[in-house]
Protein backbone atom coordinates (compact mmCIF):
# COMPACT_ATOMS: atom_id res chain seq x y z
CA UNK A 1 0.00 0.00 0.00
CA UNK A 2 1.28 3.73 -1.03
CA UNK A 3 2.40 4.73 2.37
CA UNK A 4 0.57 8.27 2.11
CA UNK A 5 -2.50 6.39 1.97
CA UNK A 6 -1.59 4.15 5.00
CA UNK A 7 -0.83 7.37 6.94
CA UNK A 8 -4.00 8.80 6.44
CA UNK A 9 -6.34 5.89 6.93
CA UNK A 10 -4.32 4.85 9.68
CA UNK A 11 -5.78 8.74 10.74
CA UNK A 12 -9.24 8.40 10.16
CA UNK A 13 -9.36 5.30 11.93
CA UNK A 14 -8.15 7.04 14.56
CA UNK A 15 -10.67 10.06 13.95
CA UNK A 16 -13.67 7.27 13.99
CA UNK A 17 -12.09 5.41 16.80
CA UNK A 18 -12.43 9.00 18.82
CA UNK A 19 -15.76 10.17 17.99
CA UNK A 20 -17.03 6.67 19.01
CA UNK A 21 -15.52 7.35 22.25
CA UNK A 22 -16.13 10.40 22.45
CA UNK A 23 -20.13 10.82 24.03
CA UNK A 24 -20.13 7.11 25.96
CA UNK A 25 -16.60 7.93 28.14
CA UNK A 26 -17.49 11.48 28.45
CA UNK A 27 -21.12 10.61 30.21
CA UNK A 28 -19.62 8.05 31.77
CA UNK A 29 -16.76 10.62 33.45
CA UNK A 30 -19.20 13.37 34.19
CA UNK A 31 -21.74 10.17 36.17
CA UNK A 32 -18.78 9.44 38.03
CA UNK A 33 -17.79 13.15 39.12
CA UNK A 34 -21.55 13.76 40.13
CA UNK A 35 -22.76 10.48 41.54
CA UNK A 36 -23.92 10.85 45.21
CA UNK A 37 -23.12 6.75 45.46
CA UNK A 38 -19.67 5.47 46.72
CA UNK A 39 -18.63 2.09 45.49
CA UNK A 40 -18.05 -0.62 48.60
CA UNK A 41 -14.57 -0.71 47.71
CA UNK A 42 -14.35 3.56 47.78
CA UNK A 43 -15.76 3.41 51.36
CA UNK A 44 -13.02 1.43 52.45
CA UNK A 45 -10.46 3.45 51.26
CA UNK A 46 -11.62 6.33 52.45
CA UNK A 47 -11.90 4.82 55.85
CA UNK A 48 -7.95 3.65 55.80
CA UNK A 49 -7.30 7.45 54.82
CA UNK A 50 -9.66 9.09 57.54
CA UNK A 51 -11.79 10.92 55.14
CA UNK A 52 -14.97 11.76 54.93
CA UNK A 53 -16.51 11.08 50.96
CA UNK A 54 -19.83 13.33 51.40
CA UNK A 55 -17.92 16.14 52.90
CA UNK A 56 -17.33 19.18 50.26
CA UNK A 57 -13.77 21.01 50.39
CA UNK A 58 -13.29 24.99 49.69
CA UNK A 59 -10.85 25.91 46.80
CA UNK A 60 -8.05 26.32 49.51
CA UNK A 61 -8.59 22.94 51.62
CA UNK A 62 -9.19 21.04 48.49
CA UNK A 63 -5.63 22.60 47.15
CA UNK A 64 -3.58 21.66 50.53
CA UNK A 65 -5.31 18.43 50.06
CA UNK A 66 -4.14 18.07 46.43
CA UNK A 67 -0.29 19.48 47.53
CA UNK A 68 -0.28 16.90 50.46
CA UNK A 69 -0.87 13.91 48.65
CA UNK A 70 1.42 14.89 46.00
CA UNK A 71 4.16 16.18 48.79
CA UNK A 72 4.11 12.60 50.40
CA UNK A 73 4.33 10.61 46.64
CA UNK A 74 7.53 12.39 46.15
CA UNK A 75 8.79 11.45 49.26
CA UNK A 76 7.73 8.00 49.02
CA UNK A 77 8.93 8.00 45.45
CA UNK A 78 12.51 8.94 46.40
CA UNK A 79 12.76 6.85 49.35
CA UNK A 80 11.90 4.19 47.31
CA UNK A 81 14.45 4.17 44.60
CA UNK A 82 17.18 5.45 47.01
CA UNK A 83 16.44 1.89 48.95
CA UNK A 84 15.97 0.36 45.77
CA UNK A 85 19.47 -2.28 46.45
CA UNK A 86 17.59 -3.62 49.89
CA UNK A 87 14.08 -4.35 47.93
CA UNK A 88 12.74 -7.46 46.18
CA UNK A 89 13.14 -7.69 42.21
CA UNK A 90 15.52 -4.87 42.52
CA UNK A 91 17.31 -7.29 39.68
CA UNK A 92 21.22 -6.54 41.18
CA UNK A 93 20.69 -2.53 40.38
CA UNK A 94 22.14 -0.17 43.00
CA UNK A 95 20.62 2.23 44.70
CA UNK A 96 19.16 5.46 42.38
CA UNK A 97 21.69 8.19 42.68
CA UNK A 98 20.14 10.66 44.68
CA UNK A 99 20.01 13.46 41.84
CA UNK A 100 18.54 11.36 39.71
CA UNK A 101 16.00 9.99 42.18
CA UNK A 102 14.92 14.00 43.04
CA UNK A 103 14.27 14.38 38.98
CA UNK A 104 12.41 11.13 38.58
CA UNK A 105 10.05 11.36 42.03
CA UNK A 106 9.58 14.88 41.24
CA UNK A 107 9.08 13.79 37.23
CA UNK A 108 5.93 11.00 38.12
CA UNK A 109 4.50 12.95 40.32
CA UNK A 110 3.55 15.76 37.92
CA UNK A 111 2.31 13.69 35.03
CA UNK A 112 5.94 14.65 33.29
CA UNK A 113 8.08 11.03 33.29
CA UNK A 114 10.79 12.89 31.92
CA UNK A 115 13.59 10.17 32.52
CA UNK A 116 16.96 11.31 32.27
CA UNK A 117 18.18 7.64 33.04
CA UNK A 118 17.69 4.12 31.07
CA UNK A 119 14.98 2.52 32.69
CA UNK A 120 16.31 -1.09 31.93
CA UNK A 121 19.88 -0.40 33.23
CA UNK A 122 18.50 1.58 36.59
CA UNK A 123 15.12 0.62 38.18
CA UNK A 124 14.28 -2.83 39.34
CA UNK A 125 11.02 -4.52 38.79
CA UNK A 126 9.52 -3.41 41.91
CA UNK A 127 10.49 0.24 41.78
CA UNK A 128 8.84 0.11 38.19
CA UNK A 129 5.81 -1.47 39.35
CA UNK A 130 4.78 -0.24 42.99
CA UNK A 131 6.49 3.28 42.78
CA UNK A 132 6.63 4.77 39.11
CA UNK A 133 3.04 2.89 38.01
CA UNK A 134 1.30 3.89 41.00
CA UNK A 135 2.32 7.57 40.16
CA UNK A 136 1.18 6.99 36.70
CA UNK A 137 -2.36 6.36 37.95
CA UNK A 138 -2.85 8.77 40.69
CA UNK A 139 -0.49 12.20 38.55
CA UNK A 140 -3.38 11.31 35.82
CA UNK A 141 -6.41 11.43 38.54
CA UNK A 142 -5.12 14.61 39.87
CA UNK A 143 -5.08 15.93 36.83
CA UNK A 144 -8.81 15.33 35.96
CA UNK A 145 -9.44 15.74 39.70
CA UNK A 146 -8.44 19.97 39.44
CA UNK A 147 -10.69 20.55 36.00
CA UNK A 148 -13.30 18.61 37.77
CA UNK A 149 -13.77 21.11 40.99
CA UNK A 150 -12.89 24.13 38.40
CA UNK A 151 -16.49 22.87 36.30
CA UNK A 152 -18.10 22.76 39.56
CA UNK A 153 -16.67 26.20 39.73
CA UNK A 154 -18.90 26.68 37.17
CA UNK A 155 -22.02 24.91 38.19
CA UNK A 156 -22.40 26.42 41.71
CA UNK A 157 -23.57 29.51 43.20
CA UNK A 158 -22.73 31.40 46.21
CA UNK A 159 -21.13 28.80 48.06
CA UNK A 160 -17.25 28.64 49.04
CA UNK A 161 -17.06 24.31 48.11
CA UNK A 162 -15.48 22.74 45.29
CA UNK A 163 -16.07 19.17 45.52
CA UNK A 164 -13.83 16.71 47.64
CA UNK A 165 -10.50 15.69 46.25
CA UNK A 166 -10.17 12.65 48.17
CA UNK A 167 -13.45 11.65 46.86
CA UNK A 168 -12.41 12.56 43.53
CA UNK A 169 -9.22 10.97 42.89
CA UNK A 170 -10.51 7.84 44.41
CA UNK A 171 -13.42 7.16 42.14
CA UNK A 172 -11.39 8.29 38.90
CA UNK A 173 -8.63 5.83 39.99
CA UNK A 174 -10.96 2.76 40.94
CA UNK A 175 -13.61 3.42 38.11
CA UNK A 176 -11.69 4.81 35.14
CA UNK A 177 -8.09 3.92 35.00
CA UNK A 178 -7.71 0.57 36.67
CA UNK A 179 -10.82 -1.03 34.86
CA UNK A 180 -9.45 0.37 31.53
CA UNK A 181 -5.56 -0.39 32.16
CA UNK A 182 -6.55 -3.95 32.97
CA UNK A 183 -8.62 -4.80 30.11
CA UNK A 184 -6.31 -2.91 27.60
CA UNK A 185 -2.98 -4.63 29.08
CA UNK A 186 -4.59 -7.85 28.21
CA UNK A 187 -5.36 -7.05 24.68
CA UNK A 188 -1.46 -5.22 24.47
CA UNK A 189 -0.11 -8.96 25.48
CA UNK A 190 -1.76 -10.89 22.95
CA UNK A 191 -1.00 -8.25 20.45
CA UNK A 192 3.18 -9.54 21.75
CA UNK A 193 3.77 -7.00 24.43
CA UNK A 194 6.03 -8.25 27.13
CA UNK A 195 4.76 -8.51 30.11
CA UNK A 196 7.13 -11.07 32.96
CA UNK A 197 9.02 -10.55 35.52
CA UNK A 198 12.31 -12.13 33.72
CA UNK A 199 15.68 -10.32 34.38
CA UNK A 200 18.08 -9.80 32.01
CA UNK A 201 18.83 -12.58 29.65
CA UNK A 202 21.73 -13.32 27.41
CA UNK A 203 20.75 -13.78 23.80
CA UNK A 204 22.65 -14.26 20.69
CA UNK A 205 21.86 -12.08 17.84
CA UNK A 206 21.77 -12.85 13.69
CA UNK A 207 25.66 -11.51 13.61
CA UNK A 208 26.85 -14.04 16.38
CA UNK A 209 27.36 -11.08 18.83
CA UNK A 210 25.83 -11.53 22.38
CA UNK A 211 23.33 -9.16 23.84
CA UNK A 212 21.43 -8.89 27.00
CA UNK A 213 17.86 -8.35 26.75
CA UNK A 214 15.76 -7.52 29.96
CA UNK A 215 12.46 -8.22 30.56
CA UNK A 216 9.66 -7.15 32.65
CA UNK A 217 5.88 -5.86 33.37
CA UNK A 218 5.98 -4.24 30.13
CA UNK A 219 2.06 -3.98 28.90
CA UNK A 220 0.64 -3.31 32.65
CA UNK A 221 2.66 0.06 32.31
CA UNK A 222 2.85 0.54 29.10
CA UNK A 223 -1.47 1.08 29.26
CA UNK A 224 -1.51 3.55 31.78
CA UNK A 225 2.03 5.28 30.24
CA UNK A 226 -0.65 6.50 27.56
CA UNK A 227 -4.07 6.14 28.88
CA UNK A 228 -3.38 8.86 31.62
CA UNK A 229 -0.75 10.99 28.99
CA UNK A 230 2.22 9.93 31.07
CA UNK A 231 4.90 8.81 28.53
CA UNK A 232 7.78 7.50 31.16
CA UNK A 233 8.68 3.95 28.96
CA UNK A 234 9.84 1.30 30.69
CA UNK A 235 13.18 1.03 28.14
CA UNK A 236 15.14 3.57 27.42
CA UNK A 237 14.16 3.54 23.88
CA UNK A 238 10.63 4.27 24.90
CA UNK A 239 7.75 2.97 22.27
CA UNK A 240 10.08 2.71 19.82
CA UNK A 241 10.96 -0.49 21.46
CA UNK A 242 9.60 -3.49 19.61
CA UNK A 243 8.73 -4.74 23.60
CA UNK A 244 6.73 -1.53 24.37
CA UNK A 245 5.86 -1.29 20.91
CA UNK A 246 5.30 -4.66 19.05
CA UNK A 247 3.82 -3.61 16.21
CA UNK A 248 1.27 -1.00 14.06
CA UNK A 249 -1.27 -1.95 15.13
CA UNK A 250 -0.34 -1.26 19.23
CA UNK A 251 1.67 1.57 17.86
CA UNK A 252 -2.20 3.27 16.18
CA UNK A 253 -3.58 1.93 19.83
CA UNK A 254 -1.25 3.79 22.06
CA UNK A 255 -1.98 6.77 20.17
CA UNK A 256 -5.80 6.59 20.68
CA UNK A 257 -5.05 5.97 24.40
CA UNK A 258 -3.29 8.69 24.53
CA UNK A 259 -6.00 11.13 22.91
CA UNK A 260 -8.75 9.28 24.23
CA UNK A 261 -9.86 10.85 27.54
CA UNK A 262 -8.64 14.25 27.12
CA UNK A 263 -10.96 14.28 23.92
CA UNK A 264 -13.90 13.24 25.96
CA UNK A 265 -13.78 15.83 28.51
CA UNK A 266 -15.01 18.43 27.06
CA UNK A 267 -18.61 16.19 26.62
CA UNK A 268 -17.66 15.79 30.54
CA UNK A 269 -17.62 19.82 30.87
CA UNK A 270 -20.54 20.04 29.00
CA UNK A 271 -22.75 17.59 30.78
CA UNK A 272 -22.02 18.80 34.19
CA UNK A 273 -22.77 22.44 33.00
CA UNK A 274 -26.15 21.44 31.73
CA UNK A 275 -25.13 22.94 27.85
CA UNK A 276 -23.21 20.26 25.59
CA UNK A 277 -23.17 22.96 22.89
CA UNK A 278 -20.12 24.80 25.32
CA UNK A 279 -17.89 21.25 25.11
CA UNK A 280 -18.34 20.81 21.17
CA UNK A 281 -17.24 24.51 21.05
CA UNK A 282 -14.12 23.04 23.60
CA UNK A 283 -13.93 20.21 21.48
CA UNK A 284 -13.46 21.72 18.24
CA UNK A 285 -11.31 24.54 19.22
CA UNK A 286 -8.90 21.03 20.46
CA UNK A 287 -9.49 19.00 17.16
CA UNK A 288 -8.51 22.02 14.86
CA UNK A 289 -4.86 22.45 17.05
CA UNK A 290 -4.58 18.53 16.25
CA UNK A 291 -5.40 18.72 12.88
CA UNK A 292 -3.11 21.38 12.14
CA UNK A 293 -0.44 20.07 14.26
CA UNK A 294 -0.38 16.59 12.88
CA UNK A 295 -0.65 17.60 9.25
CA UNK A 296 2.42 19.95 9.96
CA UNK A 297 4.40 17.57 11.41
CA UNK A 298 3.27 15.04 8.43
CA UNK A 299 4.37 17.41 5.40
CA UNK A 300 8.21 18.41 7.36
CA UNK A 301 9.16 15.05 7.95
CA UNK A 302 8.21 13.92 4.26
CA UNK A 303 10.76 16.37 2.97
CA UNK A 304 13.65 15.12 1.28
CA UNK A 305 16.18 17.87 1.79
CA UNK A 306 19.47 16.68 1.69
CA UNK A 307 21.00 13.27 0.21
CA UNK A 308 20.07 10.79 2.77
CA UNK A 309 16.69 11.87 3.03
CA UNK A 310 16.49 12.10 -0.69
CA UNK A 311 17.26 8.72 -1.02
CA UNK A 312 15.33 7.39 1.35
CA UNK A 313 12.39 10.27 -0.41
CA UNK A 314 11.45 11.24 3.60
CA UNK A 315 13.56 12.25 6.68
CA UNK A 316 14.23 8.83 8.19
CA UNK A 317 16.87 9.21 10.42
CA UNK A 318 15.49 8.34 14.19
CA UNK A 319 12.37 6.81 12.98
CA UNK A 320 11.06 2.91 12.97
CA UNK A 321 11.54 1.45 9.53
CA UNK A 322 8.46 -1.01 10.74
CA UNK A 323 6.55 1.86 11.74
CA UNK A 324 7.67 4.74 8.42
CA UNK A 325 6.56 8.31 8.71
CA UNK A 326 3.42 8.72 8.82
CA UNK A 327 3.00 6.48 12.27
CA UNK A 328 5.84 8.31 13.62
CA UNK A 329 4.67 11.97 12.75
CA UNK A 330 1.33 10.78 13.86
CA UNK A 331 2.56 10.20 17.34
CA UNK A 332 4.94 12.90 17.76
CA UNK A 333 2.54 15.17 17.17
CA UNK A 334 -0.11 13.64 19.33
CA UNK A 335 2.82 13.35 21.92
CA UNK A 336 3.14 16.38 22.15
CA UNK A 337 0.03 17.92 22.39
CA UNK A 338 -1.03 16.27 25.28
CA UNK A 339 1.01 15.96 28.16
CA UNK A 340 2.31 12.60 27.24
CA UNK A 341 6.20 12.65 25.99
CA UNK A 342 5.91 9.10 25.04
CA UNK A 343 7.80 8.52 21.67
CA UNK A 344 8.47 5.84 18.87
CA UNK A 345 11.20 7.91 17.23
CA UNK A 346 14.19 10.18 18.14
CA UNK A 347 12.64 13.61 18.24
CA UNK A 348 15.93 14.98 17.74
CA UNK A 349 16.08 13.58 14.54
CA UNK A 350 13.34 15.39 13.36
CA UNK A 351 13.60 17.74 10.71
CA UNK A 352 14.19 21.41 11.71
CA UNK A 353 10.42 22.68 11.59
CA UNK A 354 9.04 19.27 12.36
CA UNK A 355 10.81 19.49 15.55
CA UNK A 356 9.55 23.17 15.85
CA UNK A 357 6.09 22.19 16.02
CA UNK A 358 6.64 19.63 18.53
CA UNK A 359 7.78 22.40 20.65
CA UNK A 360 5.22 24.98 20.05
CA UNK A 361 2.73 21.70 20.45
CA UNK A 362 4.06 22.23 24.29
CA UNK A 363 4.56 26.07 24.15
CA UNK A 364 0.70 26.55 23.62
CA UNK A 365 0.39 25.00 26.61
CA UNK A 366 -0.75 21.72 25.60
CA UNK A 367 -4.73 22.21 25.27
CA UNK A 368 -5.19 20.51 22.11
CA UNK A 369 -6.56 18.18 23.76
CA UNK A 370 -3.96 18.22 26.31
CA UNK A 371 -2.91 16.20 29.58
CA UNK A 372 -6.00 14.63 31.28
CA UNK A 373 -7.72 17.14 32.98
CA UNK A 374 -5.12 19.41 32.48
CA UNK A 375 -5.62 20.63 28.61
CA UNK A 376 -9.30 20.74 29.73
CA UNK A 377 -8.79 23.67 32.22
CA UNK A 378 -6.07 25.22 30.51
CA UNK A 379 -8.13 25.58 27.39
CA UNK A 380 -11.12 26.89 30.23
CA UNK A 381 -8.88 29.62 31.25
CA UNK A 382 -7.83 30.76 28.13
CA UNK A 383 -12.01 30.55 27.12
CA UNK A 384 -12.08 32.93 30.23
CA UNK A 385 -9.53 35.01 29.05
CA UNK A 386 -11.30 35.18 25.55
CA UNK A 387 -14.13 36.24 26.68
CA UNK A 388 -12.76 39.23 28.78
CA UNK A 389 -11.05 40.64 25.51
CA UNK A 390 -14.42 40.77 23.77
CA UNK A 391 -16.07 42.20 26.64
CA UNK A 392 -14.17 45.14 26.50
CA UNK A 393 -14.06 45.17 22.23
CA UNK A 394 -18.24 45.92 23.24
CA UNK A 395 -17.68 47.65 26.76
CA UNK A 396 -19.54 45.07 28.48
CA UNK A 397 -18.77 43.27 31.66
CA UNK A 398 -17.70 40.19 30.29
CA UNK A 399 -19.67 37.21 31.26
CA UNK A 400 -18.84 32.99 30.98
CA UNK A 401 -21.65 30.40 31.41
CA UNK A 402 -23.34 32.50 33.85
CA UNK A 403 -20.42 33.93 35.90
CA UNK A 404 -19.13 37.60 36.02
CA UNK A 405 -15.46 37.62 34.84
CA UNK A 406 -14.22 40.84 37.08
CA UNK A 407 -10.77 41.77 38.49
CA UNK A 408 -10.39 38.80 40.47
CA UNK A 409 -10.52 36.66 38.24
CA UNK A 410 -9.04 37.83 35.60
CA UNK A 411 -5.80 38.01 37.66
CA UNK A 412 -5.90 34.54 38.09
CA UNK A 413 -6.38 33.87 34.77
CA UNK A 414 -3.46 36.03 33.95
CA UNK A 415 -1.23 34.32 35.99
CA UNK A 416 -1.90 31.15 34.85
CA UNK A 417 -1.02 32.12 31.48
CA UNK A 418 2.09 34.08 32.41
CA UNK A 419 3.69 31.30 34.63
CA UNK A 420 4.85 28.70 32.27
CA UNK A 421 6.24 30.64 29.57
CA UNK A 422 8.02 32.88 32.50
CA UNK A 423 9.56 29.32 33.97
CA UNK A 424 10.25 28.04 30.59
CA UNK A 425 12.41 30.89 29.22
CA UNK A 426 13.79 31.82 32.62
CA UNK A 427 15.12 28.67 32.71
CA UNK A 428 16.38 28.63 29.06
CA UNK A 429 17.78 31.87 29.78
CA UNK A 430 20.01 30.63 32.98
CA UNK A 431 20.82 27.42 31.68
CA UNK A 432 22.33 29.07 28.05
CA UNK A 433 24.25 31.82 30.68
CA UNK A 434 25.81 29.30 32.28
CA UNK A 435 29.18 27.51 30.60
CA UNK A 436 29.36 24.43 32.27
CA UNK A 437 25.77 23.82 31.30
CA UNK A 438 25.84 24.91 27.79
CA UNK A 439 28.50 22.27 27.23
CA UNK A 440 25.93 19.63 28.05
CA UNK A 441 24.50 20.02 24.28
CA UNK A 442 26.00 17.76 21.76
CA UNK A 443 25.42 20.54 18.97
CA UNK A 444 26.00 24.06 18.67
CA UNK A 445 24.21 26.67 17.24
CA UNK A 446 20.37 27.04 16.51
CA UNK A 447 20.20 23.21 16.94
CA UNK A 448 21.75 23.10 20.77
CA UNK A 449 19.75 26.13 21.86
CA UNK A 450 16.82 24.20 20.53
CA UNK A 451 17.45 21.42 22.23
CA UNK A 452 17.81 23.58 26.19
CA UNK A 453 14.64 25.26 24.55
CA UNK A 454 12.98 21.81 24.31
CA UNK A 455 14.28 20.46 27.59
CA UNK A 456 12.64 23.46 29.39
CA UNK A 457 9.47 23.40 27.69
CA UNK A 458 9.22 19.60 28.11
CA UNK A 459 9.60 20.38 31.98
CA UNK A 460 7.45 23.11 32.32
CA UNK A 461 4.42 21.74 30.57
CA UNK A 462 5.15 18.21 32.37
CA UNK A 463 5.30 16.35 28.92
CA UNK A 464 8.27 14.71 29.03
CA UNK A 465 10.26 13.82 25.71
CA UNK A 466 13.44 15.12 24.50
CA UNK A 467 15.66 15.94 22.45
CA UNK A 468 18.20 13.40 22.67
CA UNK A 469 21.38 15.71 21.90
CA UNK A 470 21.45 17.56 25.61
CA UNK A 471 22.98 15.53 28.25
CA UNK A 472 21.22 16.09 31.24
CA UNK A 473 22.26 13.15 34.07
CA UNK A 474 24.25 16.30 35.79
CA UNK A 475 23.10 17.43 39.55
CA UNK A 476 22.56 20.79 38.25
CA UNK A 477 20.09 19.82 35.34
CA UNK A 478 18.58 16.93 37.36
CA UNK A 479 18.00 19.31 39.94
CA UNK A 480 17.09 22.69 37.76
CA UNK A 481 15.17 20.40 35.66
CA UNK A 482 13.33 18.74 38.68
CA UNK A 483 12.14 22.02 40.08
CA UNK A 484 11.17 23.33 36.95
CA UNK A 485 8.70 20.48 36.35
CA UNK A 486 7.14 21.14 40.52
CA UNK A 487 6.61 24.66 39.46
CA UNK A 488 5.03 24.16 36.20
CA UNK A 489 2.74 21.73 37.69
CA UNK A 490 1.39 22.87 40.73
CA UNK A 491 1.21 26.72 40.38
CA UNK A 492 -1.08 26.45 37.34
CA UNK A 493 -2.91 24.53 39.77
CA UNK A 494 -3.61 26.98 42.59
CA UNK A 495 -4.67 29.72 40.19
CA UNK A 496 -7.34 27.11 38.36
CA UNK A 497 -8.28 26.22 42.09
CA UNK A 498 -8.42 29.68 43.39
CA UNK A 499 -10.73 30.61 39.98
CA UNK A 500 -13.06 27.94 40.62
CA UNK A 501 -13.51 28.83 44.00
CA UNK A 502 -13.84 32.83 42.90
CA UNK A 503 -16.97 31.58 40.45
CA UNK A 504 -18.68 28.65 42.88
CA UNK A 505 -19.33 32.18 45.04
CA UNK A 506 -21.15 34.27 42.63
CA UNK A 507 -24.28 34.65 42.34
CA UNK A 508 -25.70 33.43 38.75
CA UNK A 509 -25.47 36.14 36.10
CA UNK A 510 -28.53 35.10 33.49
CA UNK A 511 -27.78 35.51 29.38
CA UNK A 512 -28.86 38.45 28.14
CA UNK A 513 -29.19 40.35 24.38
CA UNK A 514 -25.09 41.52 25.32
CA UNK A 515 -24.16 38.56 26.04
CA UNK A 516 -21.51 37.26 23.93
CA UNK A 517 -23.10 33.81 22.52
CA UNK A 518 -19.67 30.93 23.24
CA UNK A 519 -21.09 27.46 21.36
CA UNK A 520 -21.00 29.08 18.00
CA UNK A 521 -17.87 29.19 15.31
CA UNK A 522 -17.78 33.19 15.79
CA UNK A 523 -16.23 31.70 19.77
CA UNK A 524 -14.35 29.26 18.29
CA UNK A 525 -12.32 31.26 15.96
CA UNK A 526 -12.01 33.87 18.92
CA UNK A 527 -10.77 31.25 21.16
CA UNK A 528 -7.97 30.00 18.36
CA UNK A 529 -6.88 33.39 17.77
CA UNK A 530 -6.25 33.97 21.62
CA UNK A 531 -4.77 30.40 21.58
CA UNK A 532 -2.24 31.50 19.13
CA UNK A 533 -1.88 35.27 19.75
CA UNK A 534 -2.12 35.23 23.93
CA UNK A 535 0.18 32.06 24.26
CA UNK A 536 1.95 31.67 21.03
CA UNK A 537 3.69 34.87 20.48
CA UNK A 538 5.11 34.65 24.11
CA UNK A 539 7.40 32.44 22.79
CA UNK A 540 8.05 33.73 19.09
CA UNK A 541 11.75 35.07 19.61
CA UNK A 542 13.21 32.09 21.44
CA UNK A 543 11.49 29.85 18.59
CA UNK A 544 13.47 32.36 16.01
CA UNK A 545 16.75 31.68 17.64
CA UNK A 546 16.02 27.99 17.92
CA UNK A 547 13.95 25.93 15.08
CA UNK A 548 12.87 28.69 12.61
CA UNK A 549 16.45 29.81 12.26
CA UNK A 550 17.70 26.36 11.84
CA UNK A 551 14.78 25.70 9.37
CA UNK A 552 15.09 28.80 7.32
CA UNK A 553 18.95 28.22 6.71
Amino acid sequence: MDPTLAGFLQALALVAALALSHRPLGDFMAHLLTSARHLRIELGLYRVIGVDGDADQTWSVYLRSMLAFSAVSVLFLYAFQRLQNHLWLSLGFPAVPAPTAFNTAASFVTNTNWQSYSGEATMGHLVQMAGLAVQNFASAAVGIAIVAALIRGFTRNRTDRVGNFWTDLTRIIVRLLLPASFVIAIVFVASGMVENLHAAHAVTTLTGATQSVTGGPVASQEVIKELGTNGGGFYNANSAHPFENPNPFTNWLEIYLLLVISFSLPRTFGTMIGDRRQGYAILAVMSLFWVASASLMTFFEWQHHGSAPHAAHAAMEGKEVRLGIAATALFASSTTLTSTGAVNGAHDSLTPLGGGVAIVDMMLGEIAPGGTGSGLYGMLVLAVVTVFVAGLMVGRTPEYLGKKLGAREMKFASLYILTTPAIVLVGTGVAMSLKGERAAMLNNGAHGFSEVLYAFTSAANNNGSAFAGLTVTSTWWNSALGLVMLFGRFLPMVFVLALAGSLARQHPVPAGAGTLPTHNALFVGMLSGVVLIVVGLTYFPALALGPLAEGLH
